[in-house]
């Protein structure tokens, strides 16, 4: 895959959790993920459509820094992933998705957006609709681990 359409995704993430949040992540490396299930506690998952190409985009967060986010954004802590932390996720993926659409619309590719799904729970999956590779990128922080999952058709 290649990265001229991948970094839009990793420099969204970390501005976003950075500016919203006062997170920041620290990005590890990135591989191929060959099955669907989450490498975290609740994750959102965005779909995107253009002309070159069609894909989609997920973030998974650990449940301690998902919490972490919540309460440094609204200066409240669940005690669990409940629907505010799942509306949160939601809300995080699609302004990473947004800041990713824009960088990458200044290199030619345009895309439309869909509403974001957020899936919770112990060993949940993320389907991807897409038949091109699934790059999985981890990021660590002192609260617990992020994963970005990139899934794209061909990319022309």
């Amino acid at each position: 895959m290649n990265a001229d359409f991948i970094n839009p995704f990793l420099t969204s993430v970390q501005n976003v959790l950075s500016m919203m949040a006062q997170i920041e992540l620290k990005p590890g490396k990135p591989q191929i993920k060959k099955d669907d299930i989450a490498r975290g506690d609740v994750s959102g998952l965005i779909g995107m459509v253009g002309a070159q190409t069609k894909g989609s985009f997920s973030i998974t967060f650990d449940e301690a820094l998902a919490l972490q986010i919540m309460q440094n954004m609204l200066g409240e802590r669940p005690s669990e992933i409940n629907e505010e932390i799942t509306d949160m996720v939601g809300e995080i993926t699609n302004m990473v998705t947004g800041g990713a659409k824009r960088t990458l619309g200044e290199k030619g590719f345009e895309f439309e957006m869909a509403s974001p799904v957020v899936v919770s729970g112990f060993n949940h999956t993320i389907r991807h609709k897409s038949e091109g590779p699934r790059l999985i990128m981890p990021f660590d922080h002192p609260a617990g681990k992020a994963h970005i999952e990139i899934c794209f058709d061909k990319i022309g």
